[in-house]
């Protein structure tokens, strides 16, 4: 089993449903959801929009490898709606965002993932959330 930190957000619609649903699909999916982090209220980041966020952090048991579960995330993401990640690497309004933070103290560079999530440290929706959880895992002492 791994244990794997996954970061959700959304800024369309019934943001907070969409978390819900989206921690659902997960658990159904992915793994077993061991931790959730408060819903943070954020500002887009990244881009312009008028549209706030809804932010949270899950940790999941999973058996999936990383690959695996990076499909299964993005095939959540398209079973709720969203049809891509970014255009020309410009971010946009989305109904659900789920982004893998850190996959046990795997470190790994493809093309289509990077653990630790490379931009995480830059972005308080995620570490504020990240560290709520990461805290109550007592098997972790530091975040990386």
């Amino acid at each position: 089993m791994a244990k794997v930190y996954l970061s959700l957000g959304s800024n369309l619609g019934n943001k907070q449903e969409n978390l819900r649903k989206a921690l659902q699909l997960i658990e159904e999916q992915a793994g077993h959801i061991c931790a959730l982090s408060s819903f943070y209220e954020t500002q887009p980041w990244g881009f312009q929009s008028r549209n706030g966020f809804v932010n949270a952090v899950c940790l999941i048991e999973t058996t999936f490898p990383p690959l695996r579960l990076l499909d299964t995330t993005q095939s959540i993401e398209r079973q709720m709606g969203r049809t891509e990640k970014t255009t020309n690497g410009i971010y946009h309004d989305r109904i659900i965002d789920i982004d893998m933070l850190l996959y046990d103290e795997l470190h790994l560079q493809t093309e289509r993932l990077t653990l630790p999530h490379p931009l995480m440290n830059e972005r308080d929706f995620v570490m504020k959330p990240l560290q709520e959880i990461y805290k109550a895992d007592s098997a972790n002492e530091n975040l990386p």
